[in-house]
């Protein structure tokens, strides 16, 4: 008996589109469904959202916008890599520099390619990543891993800088967390020797754009 058409094919490589410009990801959909081969699963506009639907989905891979401004890039890829909501997330980004590079990897990333690339091959990149490879654009490098990261904070810390970030006092935090503003001095210095930083105003800046914090 021969065999019915299509017989043997896998099935396409399911993925998850994360940006939060509209006409972006309508420009990746229609570049990643010119190939049999893929199959875009769902579309999000933020961090938050994108967690919520590889929750659903289960895609074999998203394909991650490194910046956006509902929850962020780098902290969704940590929660879905965590949480292995997906097979492999592909970093997206405008920007090239190592110290990025290396904080998506090491949310867990398995690729990280730049949107400006005029020679931009998103479908084979998705396919590579899926397939277990490593993908790197050859115009980045990796920077040197972080001093201080999101895992070398405890949890209490984290709630102290998110207040810090938010501008609030250590008196503030202290009420808010009901605490002594004393033990919140002490987590403050503590906080800025993990992080390698002396300055509130540096500090604030470094949580943000290393995505320890998230602020509304």
């Amino acid at each position: 008996m021969s065999a019915s058409p299509g017989a043997g094919r896998r099935p396409p490589i399911a993925v998850l589109l994360v940006d939060d410009h509209a006409l972006v990801r309508r420009g990746f959909r229609r570049l990643l469904e010119d190939d049999d081969a893929l199959h875009v699963a769902g579309e999000a506009s933020g961090g938050n959202e994108a967690v919520r639907l590889a929750r659903a989905l289960r895609p074999d891979v998203v394909v991650m916008d490194c910046a956006m401004a509902d929850g962020g890039g780098l902290e969704a890829t940590r929660q879905i890599v965590r949480e292995s909501l997906a097979g492999a997330v592909l970093m997206l980004s405008m920007h090239a520099e190592p110290t990025l590079v290396r904080q998506a990897l090491d949310a867990g990333a398995r690729g990280y390619i730049l949107k400006s690339a005029i020679d931009l091959d998103l479908a084979a990149a998705v396919k590579r990543v899926a397939a277990g490879e490593r993908v790197l654009d050859a115009r980045v490098t990796v920077g040197e891993p972080l001093k201080g990261n999101r895992a070398a904070l405890t949890p209490r810390e984290l709630e102290v800088l998110r207040l810090i970030c938010e501008g609030k006092s250590n008196r503030e935090v202290a009420a808010l967390l009901q605490l002594s503003p004393n033990t919140v001095s002490v987590h403050r210095t503590n906080i800025m020797e993990t992080l390698g930083v002396h300055k509130t105003a540096e500090l604030v800046v470094y949580a943000i754009q290393n995505g320890l914090v998230t602020l509304p």
